[in-house]
């Protein structure tokens, strides 16, 4: 008999958890300074959106993976 591929929902939530943790210890997230004045808080969001959009464009998320949406009136 060949080893079966199947997995139980509760070995993929301990492999994810165990290599979500893996990946946190990974990425640094270092403390920004606390803005100033309302123009260094505009910035610091800013450039907190532009870093977020950066790190979202190096996951591959094929499109079936998200599930078909019919908003229906």
């Amino acid at each position: 008999m060949g080893m079966s591929s199947k997995m139980t929902r509760r070995q993929l939530a301990s492999v994810l958890a165990a290599s979500s943790a893996a990946l946190r210890g990974q990425i640094p997230n270092p403390a920004p300074p606390l803005p100033a004045n309302p123009a260094e808080e505009l910035e610091a969001a800013r450039a907190q959106i532009r870093q977020n959009g950066e790190r979202l464009a190096l996951v591959d998320l094929p499109l079936s993976t998200e599930p078909a949406v019919h908003f229906r009136a």
